[in-house]
């Protein structure tokens, strides 16, 4: 079939428009169909009457296959070529999203347990976690290889934006899909449709990549932290791609050990704050379940918004340090988590979530990138990849124990994270150093 008849490149690349356009389609439809997926899932929870603890715990296994494959993936692209490997990654987005839309349906219409339905539903969610890793690492490489050196880093940013965008897309359809013939599992089939969409458009337009020579050694992006309820990228990619590759570097490695550990922390707050806050506003607010969406959906939107706002508008313009971002980014964060613990209405909940986000907005690009800068050029790809790691590591313990904490009290997730974020100021006034350099997003 033709190929689309613009040519126009992408600067500084051999990649045109349109071939650009179907990479950040790729991530985008995949950041719009989680953070959609995670505005209904609590009001799906509570009228299937499942236990909220067991709601986060199924969402567990996608987040350890992530982490664990996404390096396999982005090596294998290496092998059979990136274009098949983005193909592999949406492919498993749709059949993740068909299944969980399908048990859902069979659950709330009394035809399987509860029980059965969220150990499905796990399964089902395991196959975005074991495939769809494959596509941030492939569809970066292959834009990656394709891209000069010195237009890589303002390329591979525009392709990550794509999860920023997909975070507040994704909330906005979410309530659009829930139609009365379908229900709430509405937003799962009609991304997974959207999904096929793009599959079928990237398989017929996008070139296929070339293959290595053999002996040749093709660099790869390192895998993005995974994707959750209003979280964007963290750059880790970007620098692993445009870095030579280098030995494995440990995080407890002196020059990058307290940065690491500060964005460990400040993740797990990030990461128990995102898994309740859907379970918190149908509380707060007293809402039916199918009466929900549109509330968490609009917190969940303002939250996105308050962290792109942070990355791509007051980062650049403050020209703060890696030390600074963290510290500020911390209070922020510390004091928004408290004013949603404490908010009575919508108008509290989105104020309070919105100035959480943007703390949390600092906080990442913030250990990023005093990591970053405290190892040479020769070692950033090593370090891209404990960024990596330390992202994806407070998506498999924190949702749980947020769960558990708020069955015992609404508040306890809050006022944990809170505490975490406050003592993270402390520790960090004196543990991180000040670089001189600002971050770059």
């Amino acid at each position: 079939m033709a190929q689309p008849t613009t040519r126009r490149k992408v600067a500084g690349s051999a990649l045109t428009t349109p071939n650009f356009m179907l990479l950040f389609a790729a991530m985008l439809v995949a950041a719009a169909g989680n953070t959609a997926l995670h505005s209904v899932m609590p009001a799906i929870g509570r009228a299937m009457e499942i236990d909220d603890l067991y709601v986060a715990i199924a969402f567990t296994s996608s987040a350890v296959l992530w982490v664990m494959l996404a390096p396999y993936w982005a090596r294998m692209s290496d092998r059979y070529g990136r274009k098949a490997l983005t193909l592999l990654g949406i492919g498993g987005f749709i059949v993740s999203m068909t299944l969980c839309g399908l048990v859902l349906t069979l659950g709330l219409a009394g035809t399987v347990s509860g029980t059965l339905t969220i150990i499905l539903f796990a399964f089902g969610r395991a196959f975005y976690g074991a495939l769809g890793s494959a596509t941030p690492s492939a569809t970066q490489a292959y834009l990656a290889s394709k891209t000069r050196r010195t237009a890589r880093v303002s390329a591979l940013s525009a392709l990550s934006s794509s999860f920023g965008l997909g975070t507040i897309v994704g909330p906005a359809l979410a309530p659009l899909f829930v139609l009365p013939f379908i229900g709430l599992p509405g937003p799962l089939f009609a991304f997974a449709l959207i999904a096929i969409g793009v599959f079928v458009a990237i398989l017929v337009w996008l070139p296929n990549d070339q293959r290595p020579r053999h002996g040749q050694r093709r660099g790869y992006g390192a895998a993005m932290s995974y994707p959750s309820i209003a979280s964007s990228p963290t750059g880790a990619s970007v620098v692993a791609s445009t870095s030579p590759r280098s030995a494995r570097l440990k995080w407890n490695d002196r020059r990058i050990r307290n940065w690491i550990i500060a964005g460990v922390i400040s993740g797990h707050a990030q990461a128990a704050v995102l898994t309740c806050l859907g379970f918190f506003i149908v509380d707060r607010l007293g809402l039916a379940p199918r009466d929900s969406v549109q509330s968490i959906s609009i917190v969940m939107m303002a939250g996105a918004a308050a962290t792109l706002a942070a990355q791509w508008g007051l980062i650049p313009k403050l020209g703060l340090s890696p030390r600074a971002l963290i510290l500020w980014g911390s209070a922020i964060a510390a004091a928004g988590t408290v004013a949603t613990m404490f908010a009575t209405d919508l108008y509290g909940l989105v104020l309070g979530f919105g100035l959480a986000s943007l703390g949390f907005g600092f906080t990442r690009p913030g250990f990023t990138g005093g990591a970053s800068l405290a190892v040479p050029l020769a070692e950033q790809g090593g370090v891209a990849g404990v960024i990596t790691a330390a992202n994806g590591i407070a998506y498999v313990a924190a949702p749980t124990v947020g769960m558990a904490l708020y069955a015992f009290d609404p508040h306890w997730p809050f006022a944990l994270s809170a505490a975490l974020l406050v003592a993270l100021v402390m520790w960090g006034q004196g543990a991180l150093k000040a670089t001189g350099s600002s971050v770059q997003v």
